[in-house]
């Protein structure tokens, strides 16, 4: 989670270091009550439960990773059992996640957390999943209310070991009354806001371009988002006579858009910045990717097709996924579910992974279905087309753990929030924002598809239960938002594309700069039909690669999507592998996890000729001839990768860094590629000039500086002699946990934090491990897990989580998957019965209250205490 809320409560924390380090100088007694402390909270993994609402017995099977399988005699149970199971592992994060959507984690960490909170209530995260909820077929909202309830009923059951957590017992130090509330069937909507949010458009882009304008005149802020190319990467949807185009919506640029005001675009960046982002994105937007690929049974070893999948999400403990299987015993139109995959913990049933009959996977679609408004505003009016309309408001209290209460006054227009009230009175924040006829713009709204009540709580158990690919569209058709790219395979040998989700279409412009919003020109005028989404099914060569890359070449499909796509490097890296590996022979998982662990660079063979034509003498000179017969890849004991990446970070620093705003400067992800390969064609460009300096440099004289800085950087940190660099010791992932890894604390940090681990990859490799250029080379988003699913064997397929099952600190399974996943390992993913209770390593069986069995409370010593 993207937010620090022990910034500011250091004295409790202390405090805590003080108990912790008095306990350690008592030595084993102060250890043993240490790790009794610990161990109290463990959840029961075997033995018999009985547990409020079942109606029949439910059995959990984990594995020697502690992935639990769950098998019921209804729906109801399953998900009931599911809700209990979540809760065993993961209730503090949970109780973290629907605090932070519901803009209330103030409640549990004080005044550190209420810029979140206040950013959260403007937009209305749980208001709109409140009006959510009876919009849902019945049976989804069964499904929540059933999922709910084992969650209660494991917080009626825990009690003690709720108290004794370690999060709660750091909490309490904080916020001394803070109880948890029972669970709510909204408590797991609000989550699907948050994930929207997350894998939200291009809307950083969007302040990014505005932010830059502010310096820059209009054709040089357009060279820093080039178009998408297409004549060097493929888009995902290739063939067929896409038209769509229901709507005539322009394409043309937004020059009649009026320059904004520095001041209030860094508000309206600040609100976007303070919003808490629970899937972990690192980057406002611009660092959430995946790839995901399926291979035709025709190319396959088995026969079968192979789907492959790896979201690209910040990096943190406990992993957002939470791995399980959810299993009807007997299928029937009343329990219809034999998935297998990965879920969020606080939310019923799986979001990727496969059932009986199919397998799907997600990666970020990325559409622009966000647009920033500049709002002229008197008084508790605003300016449409002429006339004061009345602004919405309402009023938030926003309790605060250790102060008193926040009252925050949320204002709308028709266009949406005013997220520029945000960070304080919004008034004055825009002087001279989009002037036009003498008058100023005095706010920014934010119109997002996300705050639009949906149905996608319903696509996700239409998924689960899809049987082929008519089901499975039908599914996709109800996945409101995040619009993802969804593929498919099943067991009869077809694989398919689909893109889903609300993406609108607007009257004017193209939603890449804010825009007006007193003139009415830049409406959105309804939503693409679902049936006029780009598309695939079995296409001729026999494979699909997704991987953020444009989805169709706009020359074919009139509708925007977006602007603002990934540039396709990973895409094309992917799609030559298949190509080579597919005209070699059949392929099987095995093939499709080694090109997961991909690391090449797929910019060096851009950059690494224009540093070689280079006259550099000395050291620089010397640490360049490593690259010469460099293949570009980025192992962790990589030399030319350590040496490569240096330089392009201090390239990109010393090129853009004089001329552009915090909020528009070089972070990551490929566009930067793309800008810096056309730049190098142009030697004069301006931007090769560092305007501090009383020359005008070229491109030959950043090369040769960023050769240089490199060189001295890594000399400083690593040694003096280049063969000896590692990738690896400059590219480390530490797995931070959610709200108390950054503590500032040294003890509370070793508590909850893992690693660090030396790894391979970078930005748009493959394996994206990727890293901020302002910041340094640590990893900060990354493949959150890897899946191979091969639908030829229902226990063949392979997966990897970034940590573990559990939530709690020191419990076996609380990271044990990590060492793996950092070696580019993967574990059996196995689905069938047998199999599942062959590899069970612990069996716990879940009854009625009453049932047979003895009744243990909820916790035993599974799972001993080790880092």
């Amino acid at each position: 989670m993207r937010f620090r809320p022990y910034a500011r409560m250091s004295r409790p924390l202390r405090w805590l270091a003080r108990v912790l380090t008095a306990l350690a100088l008592l030595g084993p007694a102060g250890a043993g009550a240490a790790v009794w402390a610990v161990r109290a909270s463990f959840p029961q993994v075997s033995g018999t439960l009985a547990v409020d609402g079942l109606t029949g017995r439910v059995t959990v099977h984990r594995d020697a990773y502690g992935i639990p399988h769950i098998y019921a005699d209804s729906a109801r149970d399953l998900f009931l059992a599911q809700g209990y199971v979540h809760a065993q592992d993961r209730f503090f994060e949970m109780d973290l996640r629907r605090h932070a959507t519901a803009g209330r984690l103030s409640e549990m960490f004080g005044a550190a957390t209420v810029d979140q909170d206040k950013a959260v209530r403007t937009m209305g995260w749980r208001r709109v999943a409140e009006q959510e909820l009876p919009l849902l077929d019945e049976q989804t909202r069964l499904h929540l209310e059933a999922y709910a309830e084992g969650v209660n009923s494991w917080l009626e059951r825990s009690g003690g070991a709720l108290s004794r957590s370690l999060e709660y017992g750091v909490l309490k130090l904080v916020a001394p009354g803070y109880e948890p509330e029972p669970w709510t069937p909204v408590d797991s909507l609000s989550w699907l806001k948050a994930m929207a949010w997350d894998l939200r458009s291009n809307l950083s882009d969007e302040i990014g371009r505005a932010l830059a304008a502010t310096r820059l005149p209009r054709e040089r802020v357009e060279q820093l988002w080039p178009g998408y190319p297409f004549d060097l990467h493929r888009p995902i949807v290739t063939r067929g006579a896409v038209t769509g185009g229901r709507f005539d919506q322009s394409r043309e640029p937004q020059e009649s858009v009026p320059a904004p005001d520095p001041a209030a675009l860094t508000r309206a960046a600040e609100a976007m910045r303070a919003v808490p982002s629970l899937m972990g994105d690192p980057a406002g937007g611009s660092g959430i990717g995946s790839n995901s690929w399926v291979v035709s049974g025709r190319h396959t070893a088995s026969g079968k097709p192979l789907l492959a999948n790896d979201p690209h999400l910040a990096a943190g403990v406990p992993s957002v996924w939470y791995q399980a299987g959810l299993h009807c015993r007997s299928k029937s139109a009343e329990c219809p579910f034999d998935v297998t995959g990965f879920t969020f913990s606080g939310t019923p049933g799986v979001i990727i992974g496969r059932n009986d009959r199919i397998a799907w996977g997600f990666t970020n679609l990325g559409p622009d279905v966000a647009d920033l408004y500049l709002e002229k505003v008197k008084d508790d009016s605003y300016l449409l087309m002429g006339e004061w309309k009345p602004l919405e408001k309402r009023t938030e209290t926003i309790r605060v753990a250790g102060g008193d209460p926040v009252v925050l006054t949320v204002r709308h227009t028709m266009h949406g929030p005013l997220v520029s009230d945000v960070m304080g009175d919004a008034r004055g924040a825009l002087a001279g924002a989009g002037r036009a006829d003498g008058e100023r713009a005095d706010a920014v709204a934010l119109k997002w598809t996300a705050l639009e009540p949906g149905r996608s709580a319903d696509a996700v158990f239409a998924l689960n239960a899809a049987q082929d690919w008519n089901d499975f569209r039908a599914a996709a058709s109800l996945f409101d938002v995040p619009a993802q790219n969804l593929v498919y395979a099943d067991v009869d040998g077809n694989i398919g594309y689909q893109a889903p989700g609300r993406i609108p279409v607007r009257v004017r412009g193209d939603g890449t700069w804010p825009v007006p919003g007193w003139t009415g020109e830049y409406a959105w005028q309804g939503t693409i039909p679902f049936d006029e989404l780009p598309s695939l099914y079995n296409p001729p060569e026999g494979h699909i690669v997704t991987a953020n890359n444009a989805v169709i070449d706009p020359e074919r499909y009139p509708p925007v999507l977006t602007k603002d796509w990934a540039y396709g490097y990973r895409a094309q890296r992917i799609s030559e592998r298949l190509r080579a590996a597919l005209a070699e022979g059949p392929v099987d998982a095995a093939a499709m996890a080694a090109l997961q662990s991909d690391t090449h660079n797929g910019f060096a063979r851009f950059l690494v000729p224009a540093l070689l034509e280079l006259q550099v003498a000395g050291p620089a000179g010397r640490a360049r001839e490593l690259l010469r017969d460099w293949d570009g890849s980025q192992g962790a004991g990589s030399a030319p990768a350590a040496y490569f990446n240096a330089v392009w970070r201090h390239l990109l620093l010393e090129t853009f860094g004089d001329e552009l705003p915090e909020g528009a400067r070089p972070g990551g992800g490929d566009r930067w590629f793309e800008v810096v390969r056309v730049l190098l064609q142009r030697a004069g460009d301006p931007f090769w000039d560092d305007v501090r300096t009383d020359v005008r440099e070229t491109r030959d004289d950043m090369l040769r500086r960023a050769l240089a800085l490199a060189y001295d950087e890594l000399d400083a940190r690593l040694g003096p002699e280049p063969g000896a660099w590692r990738w690896g010791e400059l590219h480390t992932l530490t797995l931070v946990h959610g709200s108390l890894g950054t503590s500032g604390i040294a003890p509370v940090e070793w508590l909850f934090n893992r690693g660090p681990f030396r790894v391979g990859g970078s930005d748009d490799a493959v394996d994206a491990t990727g890293w901020d250029v302002q910041e340094g080379y640590a990893v900060s988003w990354l493949p959150s897990m890897r899946m191979v699913v091969d639908l030829a064997d229902p226990d063949g397929s392979r997966w990897i989580n970034l940590t573990g099952a559990s939530g709690h600190a020191f419990h076996d399974h609380y990271a044990d998957q990590a060492p793996l996943w950092a070696a580019g390992k993967t574990v059996p993913m196995r689905t069938g019965e047998e199999a599942v209770r062959e590899a069970a390593v612990d069996t716990l069986t879940l009854v009625p209250p009453g049932g047979q069995g003895p009744v243990r409370g909820d916790r035993d010593h599974h799972g001993g205490v080790r880092r």
